[in-house]
C-alpha cells in the first residue's frame, strides 16, 4: 500500500490529485497541505511512504522541500514546467509528472514508487565481519546494539529473538551510516536502540520492550548529547 501526502499551494490542484488517487488501487492519500512550512513541521509524524510535491510554490519550492525529506520519503514531483526536470532527478526522485496530470501517467509514477518501496524493504541489511564470520544481518530483526563489554572496538547486536551477534572492530559512526536513519537512534555513547523496541520515552530514560536477565524490561539512560535528536525523532 502506498500512503501518500500531497503538497501543492493550489487547492484546486490538491482536490484534483486526491480525486485521481482515489481511483487508483493500493494508493491512499493520508493528508494534503498547501503550505510547505506546515508540511515540514508535520511530515515526520505522519505515517506515509511517498510525497507528491508541487515545485513552484510561494516561500519555498518543492525542490527545497525535497532536499529536506528525500532521505526518509519517496518523492514524485508535479509541475507545469519542464525546466526543473534535471534538478529534480538529481535529488533521486521517483518521477517527474507534468501538469495537467493524467490518470494513466500518475499510475505509471505510482508503479515506479511501489517497485522502489518493495526493493528498499528487501535490501535493508548490513554486512560485516562478526563472531560467526562475514554475515548479513537484516535491520528489521535488530532490537538493540551496545558496545561489547569484552572489547570496546566490537559491538553486540541483540536481535528480536534474543540472539546476540558481535560485530568486529566497528565504531558507532560507521555503524549508524549503515542503519536506516528512520529506524534507529543512538541513546548514549555505548548504546543504539531500534525505535520499534521503545516502550516508554522520557527526557532521561527509555524503557524498552527487551527483557533483561532479571526478567524486567531493559532501561537505557539518555545521554545529554543525544537527547535533542531523540526527542525530535519522536516529535517532542
Amino acid at each position: 500500500m502506498i500512503k501518500c501526502v500531497i503538497l501543492d499551494d493550489e487547492l484546486l490542484a490538491i482536490s484534483y490529485l486526491k480525486l485521481l488517487c482515489e481511483q487508483i488501487e493500493n494508493v491512499e492519500v493520508v493528508k494534503a497541505f498547501n503550505d510547505p512550512k506546515i508540511f515540514l513541521s508535520e511530515i515526520k509524524n505522519i505515517d506515509c511512504n511517498l510525497c507528491i510535491l508541487d515545485i513552484e510554490m510561494p516561500g519555498m519550492t518543492g525542490l527545497q522541500v525535497a532536499e529536506l525529506i528525500s532521505d526518509s520519503k519517496k518523492i514524485i514531483f508535479t509541475t507545469a514546467y519542464k525546466e526543473y526536470a534535471a534538478e529534480a532527478f538529481d535529488l533521486n526522485v521517483v518521477d517527474y509528472v507534468r501538469k495537467p496530470i493524467k490518470k494513466e501517467r500518475l499510475i505509471q509514477a505510482f508503479e515506479k514508487a511501489a517497485d522502489l518501496l518493495n526493493n528498499s524493504q528487501k535490501k535493508e541489511f548490513i554486512e560485516w565481519n562478526t563472531n560467526i564470520g562475514k554475515s548479513t544481518i537484516f535491520t528489521e530483526q535488530i532490537a538493540y546494539i551496545k558496545t561489547s563489554e569484552i572489547d570496546s572496538r566490537d559491538k553486540d547486536i541483540i536481535l528480536k529473538d534474543g540472539t546476540t551477534i558481535v560485530l568486529k572492530n566497528l565504531n558507532f559512526k560507521s555503524l549508524l551510516e549503515m542503519l536506516p536513519s528512520k529506524d534507529f537512534a543512538q541513546v548514549n555513547k555505548k548504546e543504539i536502540i531500534a525505535l520499534s523496541s521503545v516502550k516508554v520515552l522520557s527526557t532521561n530514560e527509555i524503557i524498552t520492550t527487551i527483557s533483561n536477565e532479571a526478567d524486567q524490561f531493559l532501561k537505557l539512560q539518555i545521554g545529554d548529547t543525544y537527547r535533542n535528536s531523540l526527542m525530535e525523532m519522536f516529535g517532542k
